[in-house]
């Protein structure tokens, strides 16, 4: 056996349909299209939603609410998760860079602090927003919570 005698196993493998190739291929006439209507015309591609002309469901569904432009999006950050950084890094001090590196956040995202967790290590936490029980609990152990 050699690459020149390689072949699919018998049965594992069919001929492709040859559609629009007349009477002989035994798909003539109508090319497996079926007779008339809109399925069978050349250009028909039904539009996303379409029912049959039945009215379709994102029309019969009221539109509501709305998108806020102004939103602030952050990516939370617990103190229970800083507590565990400070233990595996030996940190005093964590800013923006600190959870960059530690891969919570990315370049882009804004970060805010919030309050779930104990806090028993000594932190000085910059970051671009707290929640006032992560306030609370980093100004307890002595520790300061600045926002950049």
């Amino acid at each position: 056996m050699n690459l020149s005698n390689l072949k699919p196993a018998a049965g594992s493998t069919k001929d492709c349909k040859r559609i629009g190739r007349g009477q002989g291929s035994g798909m003539g006439g109508t090319s497996t299209r079926g007779h008339k209507g809109a399925k069978s015309r050349s250009g028909y591609s039904r539009k996303r939603g379409f029912e049959g002309g039945q009215m379709p469901l994102q029309r019969r569904v009221p539109k509501f609410g709305f998108k806020n432009v102004n939103r602030v999006e952050y990516k939370a950050i617990n103190i229970d998760t800083l507590q565990k950084l400070a233990e595996a890094q030996s940190l005093s001090a964590m800013n923006l860079e600190t959870f960059k590196e530690a891969g919570f956040v990315s370049s882009s995202q804004l970060v805010k602090v919030l309050g779930k967790g104990i806090l028993t290590v000594k932190l000085d936490v910059t970051a671009n927003a707290f929640s006032a029980s992560a306030i609370k609990a980093i100004e307890a152990v002595g520790g300061t919570a600045t926002i950049c």
